[in-house]
């Protein structure tokens, strides 16, 4: 059959259409990949089959009952269970596309701020947790917090996570190269897979990383290890080397517009 009588009837708005579909649907796959959701997409098309056997068979009993469940139920259902990956996904259709190049990488000096800092409480055994902001606004937990405004030094930081202050027990946050706010509280992740020797601020840390994109930076009170979590994962036992090369992996070389990873929706794993 000659394919002739079907360039002629598409027209350069058809292909736009089609591009504009299979660019959306490639996307979609993209993001549920690995997630719940592909248990949950399996499971409609099991019962978008009993939908049609049952329109193939007569079955109007069964026809109008599976008919309602994909009129009503079935997006309210979609809602409720997928609505921290659906404001994911908005978010991430509405970012900038031309942020790498409007986004200012962090310097080097305060990768070294907080480099020494972290060192430092790992080997006094001080926990702490530092959030620092990419792309995504923090504008609502930094809200949640104390306001400090404050430049990132060795001092300020050390001094904030010292346990005999009132600012030690929540999270720093970092905007824009500067100490945005102190005590800050954080989402804590539910990710049922993660070990249950990670404490409250692990959790934090995952949690805040699933959220958004932001890079969080936790010190295990108990042991001194140091993590970093990013998109869900969590690495760690890191040496200063180690964690200056992650800040300027995440914070530099991301921020200027490398290809972004497909957030890790509900995948929280950990790296050692």
């Amino acid at each position: 059959m000659s394919l002739a009588p079907l360039w002629d009837v598409l027209t350069w708005r058809d292909a736009i259409d089609l591009l504009a579909v299979s660019f959306l649907v490639y996307n979609l796959l993209l993001f549920i990949r690995g997630t719940r959701a592909v248990q949950v997409l399996l499971g409609i098309l099991v019962l978008g089959g009993v939908a049609y056997l049952a329109r193939f068979l007569e079955l109007r009993t069964l026809e109008q009952l599976m008919t309602g469940f994909f009129l009503v139920v079935l997006p309210v259902a979609i809602i409720v269970l997928f609505q921290n990956q659906i404001r994911r996904a908005l978010v991430n259709f509405g970012r900038n596309p031309l942020i790498g190049f409007t986004t200012q990488g962090h310097s080097e000096e305060i990768f070294t701020e907080l480099v020494n800092a972290a060192t430092t409480m790992s080997k006094r055994r001080i926990g702490g947790l530092v959030v620092i902001e990419r792309v995504d606004g923090l504008r609502d937990y930094v809200e949640n917090g104390i306001v400090l405004d404050a430049k990132i030094s060795f001092d300020l930081l050390i001094t904030i996570f010292n346990p005999s202050t009132p600012l030690h027990d929540g999270a720093v946050i970092v905007e824009q190269g500067r100490i945005a706010a102190a005590a800050c509280f954080m989402p804590l992740s539910s990710n049922p897979e993660l070990s249950t020797r990670l404490g409250t601020r692990h959790r934090a840390a995952l949690g805040i990383s699933e959220e958004t994109d932001a890079m969080a930076i936790v010190i295990s009170e108990e042991t001194g290890a140091i993590s970093v979590a990013v998109e869900g994962r969590l690495t760690q036992n890191l040496d200063a080397k180690k964690l200056g090369d992650r800040l300027h992996q995440h914070l530099v070389v991301e921020m200027r517009g490398s290809a972004r990873r497909t957030p890790k929706a509900d995948v929280a794993t950990v790296d050692a």
